[in-house]
């Protein structure tokens, strides 16, 4: 009876909980694992600052966004599309950039999530492993036919699984390889490194946590929610949870492959790199089981990357999101199969996922500026209009996106 209650208790804190676990789920995938791995391998931990940094702003847009959609009860692009004079071209081009960002992201996670699974059986079996080819038709078929019979809460409960042993997973690895603390400490004053490539590596930090798809889909899942205004409250604690779990999830990633990879002066280039690393560390467990995390946040992100397309189309519109309409499930069959792209594409996963990472810096401005203008607009605000203190973080957001967004281009520039 008492085990009940217990349980009870946790499903409810959940569900309470629940849009910024969602999140979390689209947020934390092999997109952050791969980015927080390459950047402990490379550097160590100095670039903490610019993932606490991306934390703290994460939260606050997303309590900007979910405060706007709680007094509008409107979604965040069409609120930009109505309230703007070219509203409806802003709202286009953060609609197209978006599914482009997006489009490229679900493209490396499904390699990487056929590596690490061909990795799996190779393991098991020995040999070559199973062809990637076919494991990711596995995947795209099964996938599709839950996007076909599901609802958003079934997404919600899905994800909300996958998001605890994801970080489960990972935090059991982290134990298990020990990774010297001494060598994560030692690297924790902030710096911006001079080797090749760094400052597309920051921008890719802020682009996988500070992600400018995460504000928009923030609006959307707040109103599946039914959340109103007097669930404020709720909704800033939900985004306080949210972020300080990515800031985790993330730090926990960063430091395995800094206390490892960075002391052996190993770089990371390909996932499988990684997991061959950690085998004779923690054994053919530990590779398991970070291969069970790593999967199991790739695919945690791929049903919200697969609905974006459709959310902000009916985010635009005002119309209802009906995940069984014919609309999502044609655009959701499209977005699914570009799932196959990495096996036309000459280059490794977890360097396409890097570059996605960035290429979702350069949206934030556009994200981050309109919403300074939409919640000091009395008349779509009221009394509720943003204080002084969530104005300067706002502001601080802003400076710190147009930053990354230099950082995003500059590599390919000098």
């Amino acid at each position: 009876m008492k085990d009940n209650k217990i349980l009870k208790g946790i499903l409810l804190s959940l569900s309470a909980i629940g849009p910024g676990l969602f999140l979390i789920g689209y947020n934390i995938g092999t997109g952050s694992v791969t980015t927080m791995a390459k950047v402990g391998a490379e550097h160590g931990m100095s670039l903490t600052w610019a993932l606490v940094l991306s934390c703290i702003f994460t939260y606050i847009l997303m309590v900007a966004y979910g405060k706007t959609t709680l007094v509008t009860g409107h979604t965040a692009l069409f609120n930009i599309k109505n309230n703007f004079k070219y509203g409806k071209i802003l709202a286009i081009y953060i609609i197209i950039a978006l599914i482009i960002g997006e489009i490229l992201a679900l493209i490396g996670i499904f390699g990487i999530i056929a590596d690490l699974l061909q990795e799996g059986s190779r393991l098991i079996w020995g040999g070559t492993g199973l062809s990637t080819f076919w494991i990711t038709v596995v995947l795209v078929t099964a996938l599709y036919a839950l996007l076909w019979q599901g609802k958003y809460h079934t997404f919600e409960k899905v994800l909300i699984f996958l998001v605890i042993l994801m970080g489960i997973s990972f935090t059991i690895v982290f134990f298990m390889v020990k990774p010297s603390l001494s060598a994560i400490a030692s690297g924790l004053w902030p710096t911006v490194p001079e080797k090749a490539g760094s400052l597309q590596l920051i921008a890719a930090i802020a682009g996988t946590t500070c992600s400018a798809a995460v504000f928009i889909m923030r609006s959307t899942v707040v109103a599946e929610k039914g959340w109103t205004i007097k669930h404020l409250k709720e909704e800033k604690r939900d985004s306080a949870v949210s972020a300080s779990m990515m800031l985790f999830l993330s730090l926990i990633i960063m430091a395995v492959s800094a206390g490892t990879l960075h002391v052996m002066n190993i770089g990371l280039n390909d996932t499988i790199e990684m997991i061959s690393l950690f085998e004779p560390l923690g054994g053919k467990v530990a590779a398991f089981i970070l291969i069970l995390g790593i999967v199991g946040a790739g695919i945690s992100t791929v049903f919200p990357i697969v609905l974006i397309a459709p959310w902000l189309i009916s985010d635009y519109t005002g119309k209802e999101r009906n995940i069984r309409s014919p609309m999502y499930r044609i655009l959701g069959l499209i977005g699914i199969l570009f799932g196959f792209g990495m096996q036309f594409i000459d280059t490794t996963p977890p360097l396409l996922m890097v570059f996605s990472q960035a290429f979702q810096a350069l949206i934030l401005p556009a994200v981050a500026i309109p919403i300074l203008i939409l919640i000091n607009n009395k008349k779509l605000m009221k009394e509720h209009v943003a204080g002084p203190k969530m104005n300067f973080g706002i502001v601080a957001v802003i400076i710190f996106s147009l930053l990354t967004s230099y950082f995003a281009i500059a590599e390919f520039t000098i």
